[in-house]
């Protein structure tokens, strides 16, 4: 049976065979070839280890393989709903127990200095059955302890919350920060990141 493609990005084409996803980063034609298969290989490298990493922490697709020739991640499949097309549908009550979760999982994260680097809700699949919220592609993630870039995660979720589900995203996000207010750096994280909200609003008046 041949690969279905389920998503093309900018960096990687996600295909689905039978239970497993594959994630090929794909050929950059504008990059040096030499340069373009360097920078695919260390990021499919990376990926790796913090999957790896993740695994021991919070629910993430578990690796079957890894073909850094090909620029390959064999993955198993996650089945469950991805938020960002079902959270809205949710009851409210659901909505919030959902986001809670999420704050903790990116606390435990964090906490074990991994940035995941695109947290939105289309990273995110509930699996009702295991009461689990996976986080998926970690393609733009990297280790960190800096408070700072912990910081800018939670922004961007932010960010992506007010653009995707704007209707509560508010109490979603104050769902988020409750879940995260176990996190040993919560106070530090919490003042930094008003102060990254600061410059994001100066930026957007220019």
């Amino acid at each position: 049976m041949k690969p279905k493609t389920i998503f093309q990005g900018a960096e990687a084409l996600i295909l689905l065979n039978k239970n497993i996803i594959i994630k090929k980063r794909v050929e950059k034609s504008y990059r040096i070839p030499k340069l373009d298969e360097k920078i695919r290989k260390l990021r499919t490298r990376s990926e790796t280890k913090l999957l790896e990493r993740a695994s021991k922490i919070i629910p993430v697709p578990k690796i079957i393989s890894i073909n850094e020739k090909s620029k390959e991640i064999l993955m198993k499949f996650i089945k469950g709903e991805k938020l960002s097309d079902n959270l809205n549908d949710f009851p409210e009550k659901k909505q919030y127990l959902v986001m809670k979760k999420v704050g903790e999982n990116i606390v435990k994260l964090h906490d074990s200095d991994i940035i995941h680097g695109d947290l939105t809700t289309s990273n995110m699949i509930l699996n009702e059955k295991e009461n689990k919220v996976y986080f998926v592609d970690f393609g733009l993630g990297f280790f960190s302890s800096k408070i700072e870039d912990k910081a800018v995660d939670l922004h961007l979720l932010k960010q992506a919350l007010e653009a995707k589900h704007f209707k509560n995203w508010k109490i979603l996000f104050s769902e988020v920060m409750k879940g995260y207010k176990t996190s040993k750096d919560y106070k530090q994280v919490f003042e930094r990141f008003k102060k990254v909200e600061k410059r994001g609003r100066y930026k957007d008046k220019y």
